[in-house]
């Protein structure tokens, strides 16, 4: 998601039959607008999208590049910009923006991941350059009177470690919200973040961002424990989701 990435600000046609649809449901379905020949875009960048349900327009950085592409990013941690440490409301509907860090929101993952099956991959970069990914065959958010339940299986690993599993049928919590199972305390303000806590975490994505191993305050960066522990906060954390083919 570097280097030859492009912004796109634009109304990106879907093509079905041969003709224009403006209003495609997530990235798999943003077509080439340079022509009308139907063929999925193949320039990673923002893009609108119409998840079912929501009725208007959501911005969202499509991944076009990796693995054949389609890929909607859910949640993006590279620079450390954007405080991520926020009450439900903001976690409900979104912030941030989607060329830079970002979290699409819970509603638009819930629209999205109840309209059709999708696939989640987990891509994490440390400080001293080396990638891997976590990925998930099967991946859905349930509505807000769920709690936005998290299931979340089927793990390949690509060099990172599970540490999805741990939350699967956990619900989202937050600062102001507390939905965990954890006795007496609140996962997000624990750990300074926001997720689908179980006692608390083996991955805080929407933690606190800092750069390497920190072991300061315990467990408050944006860590993958499988891979480097609790008290390394990663470069770059990518989650994106892809309709299953």
């Amino acid at each position: 998601m570097k280097g030859s990435l492009v912004l796109l600000f634009l109304m990106a046609p879907t093509l079905a039959s041969g003709q224009p649809n403006l209003e495609p449901a997530d990235c798999s379905e943003v077509t080439d607008f340079s022509d009308l020949t139907g063929n999925v875009s193949e320039v990673s960048g923002m893009y609108p999208i119409y998840p079912a349900g929501h009725g208007s327009e959501t911005l969202v950085f499509c991944d076009m590049a990796t693995d054949n592409g389609g890929w909607t990013v859910i949640t993006s941690r590279m620079d450390g910009e954007l405080n991520f440490y926020r009450p439900w409301d903001h976690y409900k509907v979104g912030f941030g923006m989607p060329t830079s860090e970002y979290w699409i929101g819970l509603d638009n993952i819930y629209y999205l991941t109840s309209s059709k099956q999708y696939e989640l991959l987990v891509v994490l970069e440390d400080f001293e350059g080396k990638t891997v990914y976590a990925y998930y065959g099967s991946f859905a958010v349930g509505d807000e009177s769920s709690g936005y339940q998290l299931t979340v299986g089927d793990f390949t690993d690509g060099g990172a470690g599970d540490a999805m599993t741990y939350h699967n049928q956990m619900k989202f919590t937050t600062l102001d919200r507390d939905n965990d199972l954890l006795d007496k305390e609140n996962c997000a303000r624990k750990y300074l973040g926001a997720f689908w806590y179980n006692k608390c975490h083996t991955t805080n994505p929407n933690g606190v961002y800092r750069w390497g191993a920190d072991g300061t305050l315990f467990a408050v960066g944006v860590s993958w424990y499988p891979w480097k522990g609790h008290d390394y906060s990663l470069k770059s954390f990518i989650m994106m989701i892809r309709p299953v083919q």
